[in-house]
């Protein structure tokens, strides 16, 4: 995705002048449908840079999923659900036996997913189709598909499930979707290129636009009501079950920024990793897990004091973070690896690493 936008690679190795990035970032609106793919991989560029740096960490080997010991305590139903950008589907996984279930069909291009607070759905966002994707979880098939805006990036629930909130990177737009009758019914417009969206207790919405920097919350009544700068390029936001406190990636400028949602403002900036991007949260909030796209691996962060406690190797290019439901395990997607993996972060190390699409990107699992 990164090197559609004429970022270059990070931590010292060259980049492109400010007015180039200007220029291909102005370009962005006028892609075609077809160029717009390059948009929704990530950048072979940070990647080859961060390569000649230093040699990658191989990704763990592949083991067969009977031999990885079962997730105690959780019941059948939780899922894992990986949107596969680059083959139009989106692999699931059960969680507690950590081994594939199915395969489903839908959209193209699809690269974010959200799962309902009841377990019921998980949405997809299509990127070059324009549209979300209900998928019911007891059946795993697609039973809706919503038109939405111009690309949409990532698709994300709002607390009590009856909201999905899609953020459409090619019109600096969301649509708010009303899960019952499965209509948009609200599209306010945000910044430049909004990536990802979180959401809140109170029924407010935090939105990151990696165009402008900054991240717009919207109001329960869907109103944009502040505007929080943060880092360059943002992407991954999270925010922890509580809703005290929210967490947004800086994929450009390495770090990570901490955003009190009363104040809303940002209360630290860590400079951490080369280049993170997805982000999840344990359920007590003292971990935050961030994939370090630049650096092959996934870290483990300190809330309380943002220093980085580990930093796990994954396959190539990790993209997305899901943490399960009582936070013992936590689900990396590889998008150059067509992998997922599935770390111990008490042993911070791999469990297993198992077969996606192609170009997994966005991962969510259903809550139970």
């Amino acid at each position: 995705m990164l090197r559609f936008l004429g970022f270059g690679c990070p931590d010292g190795a060259r980049r492109l002048p400010a007015a180039a990035v200007s220029r291909r970032r102005s370009r962005i609106r006028i892609r075609t449908r077809a160029r717009i793919r390059l948009m929704l991989g990530f950048a072979l560029a940070v990647m080859a840079c961060t390569a000649a740096a230093a040699p990658a960490a191989p990704p763990p080997s592949p083991r067969p999923a009977s031999k990885a010991e079962p997730d105690k305590g959780f019941p059948m139903r939780i899922v894992a659900y990986v949107a596969n950008s680059g083959s139009g589907t989106a692999s699931s996984f059960d969680v507690r036996l950590e081994r594939p279930v199915t395969t489903t069909t839908v959209g193209s291009g699809p690269t974010g997913v959200g799962a309902a607070p009841d377990g019921s759905h998980v949405y997809v966002a299509n990127g070059l189709s324009d549209s979300v994707t209900f998928i019911e979880t007891t059946s795993h098939k697609a039973v809706a598909t919503v038109p939405v805006g111009s690309y949409p990036f990532s698709a994300f629930p709002s607390r009590d499930g009856s909201q999905v909130f899609a953020a459409n990177w090619g019109s600096d737009n969301v649509s708010v979707i009303d899960t019952a009758s499965r209509k948009v019914i609200a599209t306010p417009a945000v910044g430049e290129l909004p990536h990802s969206v979180a959401t809140l207790p109170d029924g407010t919405a935090l939105v990151t636009n990696s165009g402008t920097n900054n991240v717009t919350v919207l109001s329960k009544t869907h109103e944009p009501v502040a505007q929080i700068p943060v880092g360059d390029f943002p992407s991954g936001i999270v925010a922890t079950v509580k809703g005290d406190r929210v967490y947004v990636a800086n994929t450009g400028s390495g770090s990570i920024s901490a955003i009190d949602p009363v104040t809303r403002k940002v209360v630290a900036t860590w400079p951490v990793g080369k280049a993170p991007l997805g982000l999840g949260v344990s359920p007590d909030g003292r971990r935050l897990y961030a994939a370090d796209s630049g650096a092959d691996s996934l870290l483990v962060i300190d809330t309380a004091t943002g220093g980085v406690l580990s930093q796990v190797p994954v396959g190539k290019t990790p993209q997305g973070v899901a943490v399960s439901p009582g936070g013992n395990r936590v689900w990396v997607t590889n998008e150059d690896s067509d992998t997922v993996s599935v770390i111990d972060p008490t042993l911070t190390k791999v469990r297993v690493t198992l077969r996606t699409g192609h170009n997994p990107e966005g991962i969510a699992i259903s809550p139970r």
